[in-house]
């Protein structure tokens, strides 16, 4: 049996939100960018323009506001049933959509900030044999994660709300030092958002 040799990206944006905004009227990743361009969509876009054979962006399967914007964007959808039952729900969800990837690089839509030239150096790393793959600024880890498929086993087992994190402090990690302050940025509260447009 020959080892598959295409690369997918996942988006993760199938979460509701609630420390932006409690009531659930506000969803983050509809916020507008100043390029006019929503949060989730923007991750999307640093995804889909790196060298990744497979992209997906899983989508909570009754956001449909969400799923218009980014169907209308031509973005490939990937809904979750299930989505409040934690993150891993969605990621393993993704996972076993793409079970014949490589490997995966895995992103957050409300982290719209990361650079496309990080996602690229995560992607080649993964290329070049890594089984992990981390971006580090000023010392500190972000995202995207890169996986290798030698890792699904593992990620399938993820439950509620457990990220990855397990797998990187039992695995080696192969660490890429960027500079890129985008993979420590996301968007919990409306104050996050802000910060970010006071700067530009």
């Amino acid at each position: 049996m020959s080892t598959p040799s295409h690369w997918t990206g996942i988006v993760l944006a199938a979460g509701r939100g609630r420390r932006f905004d409690p009531l659930g009227n506000e969803d983050k990743l509809l916020q507008t960018l100043p390029s006019g361009v929503t949060l989730a969509a923007q991750s999307a876009a640093r995804m889909a323009a790196v060298c990744l054979d497979m992209l997906v962006v899983v989508v909570r399967a009754d956001n449909l506001r969400l799923q218009q914007t980014l169907q209308d964007a031509d973005y490939p959808l990937l809904l979750c049933t299930n989505a409040d039952d934690g993150m891993a729900v969605s990621l393993t969800t993704a996972l076993r959509h793409t079970a014949e990837s490589a490997g995966w690089v895995i992103a957050l839509a409300d982290m719209p900030f990361v650079q496309e030239s990080t996602i690229q150096r995560v992607v080649q790393a993964l290329r070049d044999g890594a089984d992990i793959v981390v971006p580090v600024y000023q010392g500190r880890r972000g995202h995207p994660v890169g996986f290798s498929r030698c890792h699904l086993p593992e990620l399938l087992t993820l439950k509620g709300d457990q990220g990855a994190r397990r797998l990187l402090q039992t695995f080696p990690v192969h660490e890429i030092v960027v500079d890129d302050p985008g993979i420590l940025q996301d968007v919990d509260q409306p104050a996050d958002l802000q910060a970010y447009l006071q700067k530009k």
